[in-house]
């Protein structure tokens, strides 16, 4: 009788880390030269919670009639540069505005400023709305 030989066991199946199965908007959005990246509203809608979503529109147009983002906080244009040394240089921060020019300067200040993960929600709140994804009015 031959003795049984004892193999290694089958190693497991590779498995995929969280990030893959479940990537931020930053791994899926589109490189623009300037730094940043441009995701889409339903990205940053499905981002809520696992980056900071800010709205960088004046305060009329934030509590206007194309209403916000559920949890986006408002910082205009114009005092990015004072809230943001207080930000995560290396954290997932999605900017806004009503069509997406002004967040991608925003998010292009950001880049250039040593944020890895900046990233301009494309279309604004016009393309939001037209995708009728929810929105908060006041």
């Amino acid at each position: 009788m031959t003795p049984p030989t004892l193999e290694p066991p089958e190693p497991p199946e590779p498995t995929e880390p969280a990030t893959m199965r479940n990537p931020s908007p930053f791994e899926r959005g589109t490189p623009m030269p300037g730094g940043y990246r441009d995701v889409s509203p339903a990205a940053t809608l499905t981002a809520r919670g696992r980056a900071r979503l800010v709205d960088v529109r004046e305060p009329h147009e934030f509590h206007g009639e194309l209403g916000r983002i559920p949890g986006a906080e408002l910082v205009p244009l114009a005092t990015v540069p004072a809230h943001a040394g207080a930000w995560d240089r290396d954290a997932d921060i999605i900017l806004i505005c009503r069509s997406g020019a002004r967040s991608g300067r925003a998010a292009e200040f950001l880049a250039r400023a040593g944020f890895r993960r900046a990233m301009n929600m494309a279309g604004g709140m016009l393309a939001y709305n037209a995708a009728g994804l929810p929105v908060e009015k006041s």
